[in-house]
């Protein structure tokens, strides 16, 4: 059975920084890649980053570009957000999820909310 589960989420001011881990277990670590997503009340859920399953090749929505980093952990099968420069906009839940081999997200953790104040 796969599980994420999320977790570091919290509440900063405007301009601070967090780091989301998402501990995977369940699936073959270093096969998969993987991405956070977030939904911010009222809003469709929305794409923020992800990850090869090698590591090498990221991905970013424009609006996070330049300020937040996906890496991954192979050996402690965790995938982390580092997010710098946070702005109030990006208050909302974070998601992990695993990416098969056609790029679908099939499996997602539980989230873990950000808050971000002015």
């Amino acid at each position: 059975q796969v599980l994420l589960v999320e977790s570091g989420g919290g509440s900063v001011q405007a301009g601070g920084s967090l780091r989301l881990s998402c501990a995977a277990s369940g699936l073959t670590f270093n096969r998969y890649g993987l991405g956070w997503f977030r939904q911010a009340p009222g809003k469709e859920r929305e794409f923020v980053a992800a990850i090869q399953w090698n590591g090498e090749d990221t991905y970013y929505s424009d609006s996070v570009k330049g300020r937040f980093t996906i890496s991954k952990h192979n050996a402690k099968n965790t995938v982390y957000l580092q997010m710098n420069s946070l702005k109030p906009e990006d208050t909302a839940v974070y998601y992990c999820a695993r990416a098969n081999s056609d790029w679908d997200f099939d499996y997602w953790g539980q989230g873990t909310q950000v808050t971000v104040s002015s």
